[in-house]
């Protein structure tokens, strides 16, 4: 399994990122960080949208889970086959959104690894990752727009990728609250363990960029700013075309 990411996900994506540094007027390491993660999150689009979708047709669900939960709550074994039922008869997997998400990660600990790497080598490109036909560049330039080195945390862009983390978990638990308001008549007094839990992530999850930011090399914390702007921008773009469908 580890040769297996090596060579399909690990060295692919280093060769890119080497790649960008080399065709991107200006030598510059940290635009060719945002031109990789740019790179990977449009790849990652159609299995955003299918995650989205896996979510809302859940989502839909709610109500009839809810109800054959307080019908069947005595029988798990019987609550466990009609809740499958539900899902064939509504042609829903609610396992479908979980591949995306693996997906993701797998990109994010490839691109952890490359940035580690080449950070631990002094931001020395190693040669023996390079396909033939990539130019070797040697020692990258360590400065993003000559002010930030990329091989020291950087408390500004931790906490710039933090806040962009907050307003992107916000605007998703805002449009899943609706969403729920939407398609479910909840009993108040029924508590909704999704929901607490993405209170809970609104503000865990940005005080855990800023923790990991400050730590680790300033590379990894670009990479992160770039990817949660990027999926703040595609919330806001999805979110309005849906906006704009209602309304047609």
């Amino acid at each position: 399994m580890g040769a297996f990411f090596h060579t399909f996900v690990y060295q692919p994506l280093y060769n890119i990122l080497v790649l960008l540094y080399n065709v991107i007027p200006g030598a510059d390491f940290g635009i060719a960080i945002i031109a990789i993660t740019v790179f990977l999150r449009l790849i990652l689009i159609p299995l955003y949208k299918k995650q989205i979708e896996s979510q809302r047709k859940l989502q839909e669900l709610q109500p009839k889970i809810k109800e054959l939960q307080k019908k069947t709550k005595n029988d798990k074994e019987k609550q466990a086959r009609e809740m499958m039922e539900l899902y064939k008869e509504h042609k829903t997997n609610p396992f479908s959104g979980c591949l995306p998400l693996i997906i993701q990660l797998i990109f994010l600990i490839a691109i952890y690894r490359i940035l580690m790497n080449i950070s631990d080598a002094g931001l020395t490109i190693d040669s023996s990752q390079l396909y033939s036909f990539i130019n070797n560049p040697g020692k990258v330039n360590q400065f993003f727009i000559s002010i930030v080195d990329l091989t020291k945390p950087s408390v500004v862009i931790a906490s710039l990728a933090a806040i962009a983390q907050f307003f992107q978990t916000k605007m998703l638990m805002s449009k899943t609250i609706e969403d729920k308001n939407k398609s479910s008549d909840q009993d108040s007094n029924q508590p909704d363990m999704a929901q607490m839990m993405s209170k809970q992530m609104l503000y865990l999850g940005p005080i855990l960029t800023i923790v990991i930011g400050i730590k680790f090399a300033a590379g990894l914390s670009l990479y992160w700013l770039t990817s949660t702007l990027f999926m703040l921008i595609q919330q806001v773009y999805i979110q309005k075309k849906d906006t704009d469908s209602t309304k047609n």
